[in-house]
């Protein structure tokens, strides 16, 4: 299970982690634009913030209870309080980056409606609000400012199994 901000990167770092576990990548975010059958930022105009995370609540719900593979959930999920208990049974890795490498990474991306307007401020309010969760939920924390994707899924595969080993 991977969490963390919008352009943590929980995609590309998933996509790496699965294939080099020889498992498949599911990406919430992905899976809520395919069930809609229209991007994220057409959900949030036309049918409001309430129906993408009630969408997103349900694939993250159903990921959880029946996936076999990498979960990367988007970077809001974890606001539900019922998708942080649901957490609380799972390896949970945050994908930490740092503030002025996440704000290079998003950029002024149109495609996150959680950012628009003055989207570096609103960057920052959103982490500012959103980092006590993704720390309180992690079983491990593997920073990925100025790493490769490759190299942050050689951090995850040891501390995975450290983690796997204190839970026993």
């Amino acid at each position: 299970m991977l969490i963390g901000s919008p352009g943590s990167g929980k995609s590309t770092v998933g996509r790496a982690l699965a294939d080099r576990l020889g498992v498949d990548l599911l990406c919430t975010d992905t899976e809520v634009e395919k069930r809609a059958g229209k991007p994220i930022s057409e959900i949030f105009v036309e049918d409001g913030e309430a129906a993408f995370r009630a969408l997103e609540r349900e694939i993250v719900a159903e990921g959880l209870r029946e996936w076999e593979g990498v979960i990367a959930v988007g970077g809001g999920a974890v606001l539900d309080e019922d998708t942080r208990a649901d957490l609380a049974d799972h390896h949970v890795v945050y994908l930490q980056v740092e503030f002025g490498e996440l704000a290079k990474r998003v950029g002024m991306d149109v495609a996150r409606p959680l950012l628009a307007g003055n989207p570096r401020t609103k960057l920052r309010q959103l982490l500012n609000d959103r980092l006590p969760v993704y720390e309180s939920l992690a079983t491990v924390t593997v920073p990925t400012t100025d790493f490769h994707p490759e190299e942050v899924v050689d951090a995850i595969l040891p501390a995975l199994k450290d983690a796997g080993r204190s839970h026993k």
